[in-house]
């Protein structure tokens, strides 16, 4: 967003500051400014002059020697040239001998400008230089009537013509002006218009806004009869006005139209297109301009393009427009693309008689997507991404017409219509002078306060302590809004240093949080490192763990726009990741690789997604080298002890998983439920991922631990009563696993069981072909009294009936 001080001082005219004070002020008060551009930079003794005598150079053909005079009292300078356009009786600006301009036509801008000393163009003596608009440190856009191969001629121009000689040429021509630019933020609508910076300057520096006093306008006629609307979709524009002019007469806008519009980088064109972009960025309501001959049954129709529609917008492209993108059409066909671009098929052309004026509000997000969608970017398009205010409209398009009629440019036609269905009301904030100086850290006044809304047109109510907002203040919403207001008009640098008012309280963690903290504790006690890896992957991943075809980890959701093939998907399984890690560390000649991950994987409730998918953090451990299957096992007792999930676990061989050996791995159950699983890579798998050494990989499922009953840990005293200890040698065939003795153990133990340990495991030529041994310490306590023998003893008889029944026997 870019204004001139010029344009700012129209509507604050009692503002008087330089530049950098301006600058500096309107930055604290929350205009941030970026930057500026001094237009009379490096301009110095610049003067109307008048030739009043040419005469060819004596040496050289291309060459004048004029006679120019710099005053009214009649003093001349001799000044050499080589512009083709001079005459004799031409006012011109005159920079004199020690004077500066900000460019030249050899060495184009300099930072510093180019000083002006007398000297001898072949031979023949030269006082100082008469300028082309380019050494003025301006341009065409400017100064459209400039000649672009000679001297800006003053007297060419009826506005110039009657400057007194050696006045200052610099504010004749209005360089004495400055260009500002501006980091809006997208909450502020309404600077992005030069009436909003200018509110915002009026109440920075404390003077009074003046704004445009916009009139009625328009003949006896009734607008309705040459124009009718329809919005189809008033969810995606609130409000469509329009007014007909008529009678149109096409010519160049005036001086200070058109200055205004290049200082803010518009070219001018001509009165209506100028009239439009000036209203545009004076209100922040962008406006278009429609042929009305061209509309055909006089009729605009507001709604959505049809899906592979064709559209050619003003720049002469075609366009495929799809059924998201809203269109402005007439009877029989589109016009114009809402809020982005017209039509090549109602452009304004130099033969318009009777034209349609449109300014409305459109969708914001439908404008910025059908933009993008399109490839293209409009100005009118930036300013309707940010929401507008519908009740901007109509006084934007007021002054419009009144422009119309005051530049000469056309008829306007009585009325307007207006499709406004639902107006947008202002919003009334509560204020509390205690909590906003509590908020601050300040002791501002209520009284100060209001004084500070009243300047940027809120409306008080003293009585009842409320703020009414106007809509074109859409980012004012509650209270601290209202504060923000209070302490960018106080001045932030008034603000005092202070400690924050609050009582201290203890911070802490989520139940996750800490969870995960705990896991990585364990992890990294023994010698795992943590790694991270991308939550999207390739499909190819899933043959690589050799899934079968309907394995539901191939159910995984695709990514819309992917970075390629290989994160074209969100993962399922924390195993691909984990062993493309691993793989990598083999590749590199590592030995002894231990790494964790904290995973979260993304499981669809059903495929294309009409809901959130579960997504769940899992732990993925993964080494190779040092360890084995049941080095894997201590880890993952280790996490789910400190966890709190111990001594209830049970695990499940033969799990079924594709990935794992078919021997060595096992799903592990807590209370019926599982949460982890835990196997060695099979060896297609290792092969597929390029690993040489065996690798062991186990998965927790952190969602599934975290949605368990807490278990608290609660202290016990030293036990009062002692213990009995039975040792038990049992001999099983080798198909029976230690999980299911220790199941019975637990179940046949009853409360006097303590704890029970494997402390051996035998095979060899004392067992039966096929048999191993297990021995086992139980232990009993009772906590309320000494135990007897009888008691442990029928304890184990109940626990080796249950064995007996399952083929395990004491050994003999």
């Amino acid at each position: 967003m870019d204004t001139s001080l010029s344009w700012i001082k129209a509507y604050v005219p009692d503002l008087s500051c330089s530049a950098q004070e301006y600058t500096d002020a309107m930055t604290l008060s929350g205009t941030k400014v970026e930057g500026y551009k001094e237009f009379d930079k490096n301009l110095d003794k610049i003067i109307v002059g008048k030739i009043n005598k040419i005469e060819r150079h004596p040496d050289a053909d291309k060459l004048v020697v004029c006679q120019v005079q710099i005053d009214e009292e009649g003093t001349e300078v001799q000044i050499v040239t080589g512009a083709p356009n001079v005459k004799e009786g031409q006012k011109v600006p005159v920079v004199l001998e020690g004077g500066h301009v900000a460019s030249s036509h050899k060495d184009g801008e300099s930072e510093d400008g180019f000083k002006i000393k007398k000297g001898k163009l072949r031979g023949v003596w030269s006082y100082g230089m008469m300028c082309s608009i380019e050494e003025l440190g301006s341009n065409s856009n400017m100064y459209p009537d400039a000649d672009p191969d000679g001297i800006y001629i003053l007297s060419d121009n009826p506005e110039y013509a009657s400057a007194a000689v050696g006045s200052d040429a610099v504010e004749i021509l209005g360089l004495h002006d400055v260009v500002f630019e501006y980091e809006i933020t997208s909450n502020r609508v309404d600077c992005f218009g030069v009436l909003g910076i200018a509110r915002e300057a009026a109440a920075t520096f404390g003077k009074k806004f003046v704004p445009p006093v916009v009139t009625k306008t328009g003949n006896n006629e009734d607008v309705n009869d040459y124009i009718k609307v329809e919005v189809e979709n008033p969810e995606l524009c609130p409000r469509y006005t329009a007014r007909v002019v008529k009678n149109i007469k096409l010519a160049p806008s005036p001086e200070w139209m058109q200055r205004r519009l290049a200082s803010v980088g518009i070219r001018p064109i001509n009165n209506i297109v100028d009239i439009t972009n000036y209203v545009m960025e004076e209100y922040a309501q962008p406006m278009h301009a429609y042929d009305l001959d061209t509309i055909e049954d006089r009729k605009i129709i507001v709604r959505k393009a049809a899906a592979g529609e064709k559209f050619t917008t003003l720049d002469g492209q075609e366009r495929e427009l799809d059924d998201t993108m809203l269109m402005i059409c007439d009877g029989k066909k589109p016009i114009g693309i809402a809020g982005i671009m017209g039509g090549e098929n109602s452009m304004i052309t130099d033969n318009v008689t009777t034209m349609l004026f449109e300014a409305a509000t459109f969708n914001g997000t439908n404008i910025r997507l059908s933009g993008k969608k399109l490839g293209m970017r409009t100005d009118a398009q930036a300013k309707f991404e940010k929401g507008l205010d519908p009740n901007n409209a109509m006084e934007a398009m007021d002054r419009a017409c009144q422009l119309v009629e005051e530049l000469g440019a056309g008829e306007v036609v009585g009325g307007a219509v207006d499709v406004y269905p639902v107006k947008k009301e202002p919003v009334v904030i509560p204020y509390d002078a205690g909590k906003i100086n509590a908020l601050l850290g300040t002791d501002i006044s209520e009284e100060e306060m209001l004084k500070y809304f009243e300047t940027i047109d809120l409306i008080t109510d003293k009585e009842n302590r409320t703020v009414t907002v106007p809509t074109w203040r859409q980012d004012l919403e509650r209270m601290a809004d209202l504060a923000e207001e209070v302490a960018r008009f106080y001045g932030y640098d008034k603000i005092p240093v202070t400690l924050p008012k609050s009582s201290a309280t203890t911070g802490g963690l989520t139940d996750k949080l800490e969870m995960e903290k705990a896991a990585r504790t364990v992890a990294e006690a023994y010698g795992f490192c943590e790694g991270m890896t991308y939550s999207f992957e390739s499909p190819k991943v899933y043959d690589k763990l050799c899934l079968d075809e309907d394995d539901m980890l191939r159910k995984s959701i695709r990514i819309s726009n992917p970075l390629g093939e290989d994160y074209s998907v969100m993962r399922t399984s924390a195993l691909g990741g984990m062993l493309y890690s691993l793989a990598n560390n083999y590749n590199r000649r590592n030995k002894n690789v231990r790494l964790y991950e904290i995973a979260n994987v993304y499981i669809p409730k059903e495929l294309p997604l009409t809901e959130l998918p579960d997504e769940r953090t899992m732990l993925a451990f993964g080494m190779y080298g040092e360890g084995d299957f049941f080095t894997m096992k201590g880890v993952v007792e280790a996490v789910l002890k400190k966890l709190g999930l111990d001594g209830m676990t049970e695990y499940k061989p033969g799990a079924g998983r594709n990935y794992f050996h078919p021997g060595r791995q096992a799903e592990i159950i807590y209370n019926g439920e599982e949460i982890a699983y835990i196997g060695e890579i099979h060896p297609v798998v290792q092969k597929n991922f390029e690993i040489g050494e065996r690798v062991y990989i186990a998965v927790i499922d952190l969602k599934t631990v975290l949605e368990m009953p807490s278990q608290v840990v609660k202290y016990k005293g030293v036990p009062k009563f002692p213990a009995i200890t039975r040792d038990i040698s049992l001999s099983m065939k080798k198909d029976v696993t230690a999980g299911e003795i220790e199941e019975i153990i637990r179940k046949k133990g009853g409360k006097i069981l303590e704890s029970y340990e494997l402390f051996d495991i035998y095979e060899g030529s004392q067992l039966l072909k096929g048999y191993k041994s297990l021995a086992y310490k139980i232990v009993f306590r009772a906590q309320d009294r000494t135990l007897t023998d009888e008691e442990a003893g029928e304890t184990m008889d109940k626990i080796i009936s249950s064995l007996a029944e399952k083929e395990v026997v004491l050994r003999q």
